[in-house]
């Protein structure tokens, strides 16, 4: 099980542990809103549950998700998931105190090394919701390209939204 660290985070599996806390952080309207496929509300037993899913995606290779802390302190996850001949998707989300501290673009500077130096990836994907620009903000500051724009199905939501989707290749 990797562990990654940067100078202020470290990003590790997620245990069951930690399920009360990422309800609590994705029970904020204002962090689920910018999720795609997260059920709104959001509860201890469906993170629990999703969880559960991380050591058999892990190990079927079509997925790496990391608890980010800070200090000790859980304060939101950063994957790849969806990978597939070489490409994977990468994606983030953080409790709202935690925005605008540089702190996504910490955590998904790590995961992306890992995607391409750890796992050998040659391409990595990632969206935002449209109006979520400072995520766009993070993915362009970590040499994603912006490649079109999309509608989705926005669970939380509950109906369909602009996404904006980017990629970027291997350094």
């Amino acid at each position: 099980m990797t562990i990654l660290r940067t100078e202020r985070l470290t990003l590790r599996p997620a245990r069951e542990s930690d399920a009360g806390r990422f309800a609590e952080i994705l029970s904020n309207w204002n962090v689920i809103r910018m999720m795609r496929l997260a059920p709104h509300p959001y509860t201890e037993e469906l993170a629990r549950a999703w969880i559960e899913t991380h050591a058999p995606e892990r190990e079927a290779g079509s997925a790496h998700r990391f608890a980010i802390e800070r200090d000790g302190r859980l304060i939101g996850t950063c994957d790849v998931d969806e990978i597939a001949n070489g490409v994977g998707d990468l994606g983030y989300w953080l409790e709202e105190p935690a925005w605008g501290q540089g702190i996504a673009s910490e955590a998904a500077r790590a995961v992306m090394a890992f995607a391409f130096d750890g796992l050998r990836l040659g391409r990595l994907t990632s969206g935002h919701a449209a109006d979520n620009p400072a995520s766009g903000k993070v993915l362009t500051k970590l040499g994603f390209r912006r490649v079109g724009q999309a509608r989705v199905w926005s669970t939380p939501r509950a109906c369909e939204i602009d996404q904006i989707k980017y990629e970027r290749g291997r350094p």
